[in-house]
């Protein structure tokens, strides 16, 4: 049986909030095939502008692992996805280009522009190493919790879609956001109860901003 960390013991406590991360409405939507795809194109969007004020958090999380963390491998883990980002920009331009979305004229809305401040502030060098390891892993991993559950068996999700769902849903992304919370819940094991109530609080603060952004794609703000 799998070993149970810290983040699934969070993950349980706070189930709800977990789930509306990874279940949310607009999610199921591009599963059950009824998405309204003006809601997709402002995903699209406001993700392109999120994942460009991603990049410097990932290259911080790098400097992180290098500096912080003693282990060799978890700067190699953060190096493969701070790359992977490249690639993924390339083809938020590609969808942009298919859905008619032109990037230069999209304004950040309240939810993006929430979010990537509280990004910003986790890039404080007073933030413990444990704490931004366990964001990072709760950021990515909910794009792949959210996306697979798109792939799984009896899905409708449309075919033009497909390609949106595989990037995130696909078991390479999955591993690597294994991988990334096993680095997580080691740093955790040695952790003081005030960096440990921090990490935990900032998990719930990450689906909190997921569960907004989601919300933003379907019209909210």
């Amino acid at each position: 049986m799998e070993k149970r960390g810290m983040i699934d013991t969070w993950i349980d406590k706070h189930r709800s909030i977990y789930t509306a991360a990874t279940r949310h409405a607009f999610v199921v939507s591009i599963r059950d095939g009824s998405v309204d795809i003006s809601s997709f194109r402002t995903w699209l969007g406001q993700d392109y502008l999120f994942v460009r004020g991603f990049v410097p958090f990932v290259a911080n999380v790098l400097i992180r692992a290098c500096k912080d963390s003693g282990e060799s491998s978890d700067m190699e883990v953060v190096l493969g996805g701070l790359a992977s980002l490249n690639d993924e920009i390339e083809w938020f331009k590609s969808e942009g280009s298919k859905w008619d979305v032109d990037f230069s004229t999209v304004v950040p809305q309240k939810a993006n522009q929430e979010y990537r401040r509280f990004l910003d502030a986790l890039m404080s060098s007073e933030v413990k190493y444990p704490v931004i390891m366990t964001a990072f892993w709760a950021i990515e991993a909910v794009y792949q919790e959210s996306f697979a559950h798109c792939l799984e068996d009896g899905n409708k999700t449309p075919v033009e879609l497909t390609g949106a769902c595989h990037r995130w849903g696909n078991d390479g992304f999955k591993q690597y956001c294994s991988a990334v919370k096993d680095i997580a819940e080691r740093c955790l094991e040695n952790s003081s109860g005030e960096v440990l109530a921090e990490a935990e609080d900032v998990l719930v603060r990450v689906l909190e901003h997921e569960v907004a952004f989601w919300e933003m794609s379907r019209g909210g703000q």
